[in-house]
This record gives C-alpha cells, sequence and structure tokens, in this order.
C-alpha cells in the first residue's frame, strides 16, 4: 500500500479521470475520441486505483463477474444496434424525405449539433463499457498475479 499522500491524491483525482473518460466516450462523434480512447482513461483510473490502494483491496469493490456482464452487455449493445440499423436501413430510406419524419432541412442538419450523429454516440458508449471492463479485467488479473509472486533473493 502506498503512503497516505498517494492514497488522498488518488481519492481526490479518480473521480475527475472517470467523468473525463465518461466525457471522451460520449462526445468521440464531436472530438476526437470515442469508446475505446474513454475507456482507457477510464481504465486508467481503475489502475490508479490498484496501484495506490492495494490489488486485493480493490478486488473486493471490483469484482470479476460484474465485470463480465458489463464487457458482455456493451458487446450485445453494440451488436444490437448494428443489426437495428441493418434491419431499419430499408424502412428509414423508404421513409425519408415522407410526411411522416418532415423534410430534410435545405442546408442539412447542423454538425455541431449532438443529437445529429444518429447512433454512433451509442455505439461509443457500449465500445465504451466493453474498454472499460475489459482492460479494467486485464489490469486487476495482472496485478493479482504479481502481488502472488514472491521475489527469493
Amino acid at each position: 500500500m502506498m503512503s497516505k499522500i498517494v492514497r488522498t491524491i488518488t481519492n481526490l483525482f479518480t473521480p475527475f479521470i472517470f467523468m473525463f473518460g465518461l466525457y471522451v466516450i460520449i462526445h468521440g462523434h464531436i472530438t476526437p475520441g470515442g469508446g475505446f480512447q474513454g475507456g482507457a482513461v477510464f481504465a486508467s483510473g481503475i489502475a490508479l486505483l490498484i496501484v495506490a490502494f492495494n490489488s486485493k483491496k480493490v478486488q473486493k469493490h471490483l469484482k470479476e463477474h460484474h465485470l463480465s456482464i458489463i464487457e458482455s452487455s456493451g458487446a450485445l449493445m453494440f451488436i444490437g444496434l448494428a443489426f437495428a440499423g441493418l434491419a431499419f436501413t430499408f424502412f428509414f430510406n423508404i421513409l425519408i424525405g415522407s410526411p411522416i419524419f418532415g423534410q430534410i432541412p435545405p442546408e442539412g442538419s447542423n454538425p455541431g449539433f449532438i443529437w445529429t450523429a444518429g447512433v454512433i454516440p451509442l455505439m461509443n458508449i457500449a465500445v465504451g463499457l466493453k474498454v472499460i471492463a475489459g482492460l479494467s479485467a486485464i489490469v486487476l488479473v495482472m496485478a493479482l498475479s504479481s502481488s502472488n509472486v514472491r521475489i527469493e533473493e
């Protein structure tokens, strides 16, 4: 376990690291970043917790089956959105420009508007969940296995 200063700074900065990781995931279609980059930032916050505190202590709060559920739900969400896009493409191509959905504005959609990306932000969230859980599990397993190895002189 690290010193009290390292643990205190970790307690202060970890929520900001998590929030920045979620920000990168959610705004990945507007700014540089996305699901993978934001998930890696979020997982680095988990790695910081493992370094500052003990890996056994972090393992008490971060269970393997929870990470497995999060990773699987991210994969299922991504696959579901992909198949939904395939299924609805035909219907949307027929109905775009019809009175049901309104007319497409002549100047086009505003590229700075957050809701113009369609399902890309949802896919970024799905990828982010998968990367968060996957990288966190890898870091946790590596930390736990290294804490079990004894180096003899």
